[in-house]
């Protein structure tokens, strides 16, 4: 697992020293519309896998995800 570990605290690293760039990248046009285009495809799974039953949650969950992502 060494590798791993090693991969795995260089990651880390690189999102710590670039921790800014990162934030703008979540909070760009770009990431809202592919967040929103990933979204949907999800809510709109789980509303068929659930028959309808959580529609309500699954748009607030959606909704929640939302706000932490992209820029609206």
């Amino acid at each position: 697992m060494g590798a791993l570990d090693d991969a795995t605290k260089k990651a880390q690293d690189f999102v710590e020293e670039n921790k800014d760039k990162v934030q703008d990248a979540l909070k760009s046009e770009q990431a809202e519309d592919i967040s929103d285009k990933i979204m949907d495809g999800v809510a709109g799974a789980a509303k068929k896998v659930t028959g309808g039953k959580f529609d309500e949650q699954i748009d607030d969950a959606r909704e929640n995800v939302d706000k932490h992502i992209g820029n609206e």
